[in-house]
């Protein structure tokens, strides 16, 4: 959360929570799902349980991979603008001075003071004016891949951990209900937390993941049961 002169702003959150986000609900479904569907196969409580565990590990390990490469190919991709910034810099200040006032007139600025502007941001912190304004990179939007990979790891674990444990304390007759209906509220809690700290309607955000949940368990539940029948 970013705060400056007594404001309270949610785009510092951004890249953590869809990090945060997206790992956690991605543990629930993807491991519930999966108890469901081992379980419509008629399999023993312990085979579930391996399973399921076995997803949690492989799951975790995954979103931790995929966020690194994606947001450090983000920040690649930054890193190669900045570079190309400081070239143009130093070798044609004053096109980069014409540039970065064009930029403020389009705003709104009138032509005289976007010159100011530009000429006292470039003084004070000429690539951090451009990287801004030109390019759209802020310190707090920028890529993260070591976090992003950590939280995405973390929150899939912990969003896994919660089928999981309703699975390893339930009858097996009970199993799969509960697993899908505790994973369910789970999700509907999660949809509708993330809407409210992103600053969304909660309903909207609830309802949202609970839709995509209820179909994924589904679905997998009755791939379970086609194959427990046919193997």
């Amino acid at each position: 959360m970013s705060v400056r002169d007594g404001e309270r702003h949610l785009t510092g959150r951004i890249g953590w929570l869809r990090a945060a986000v997206l790992g956690a609900n991605d543990g629930i479904v993807s491991t519930a799902s999966l108890v469901i569907g081992v379980a419509a196969a008629h399999s023993t409580h312990s085979n579930i349980m391996v399973a399921g565990i076995a997803g949690l590990v492989a799951g975790a390990m995954s979103m931790a991979a995929g966020e690194y490469v994606s947001v450090h190919s983000q920040a690649d991709t930054e890193g190669a603008e900045l570079a190309r910034e400081r070239a143009e810099l130093s070798t044609d200040s004053e096109s980069e001075h014409k540039e970065l006032a064009a930029i403020y007139v389009a705003r709104g600025l009138n032509p005289e003071l976007a010159v100011q502007v530009a000429e006292q941001l470039m003084a004070h912190d000429a690539i951090g004016a451009h990287a801004r304004d030109e390019l759209g990179i802020t310190d707090t939007l920028s890529a993260r891949p070591i976090q992003a990979a950590l939280v995405s790891a973390g929150s899939f674990a912990v969003g896994a951990a919660l089928p999981l444990l309703v699975a390893a304390i339930v009858a097996e007759a009970h199993l799969i209900p509960l697993v899908a209906g505790t994973s369910l509220a789970f999700l509907a809690i999660l949809g509708g937390l993330a809407a409210r700290v992103g600053g969304a309607d909660e309903k909207v955000g609830a309802i949202r993941v609970l839709f995509w949940g209820a179909l994924a368990m589904a679905l997998t539940a009755g791939v379970g049961a086609v194959f427990g029948t046919l193997v």
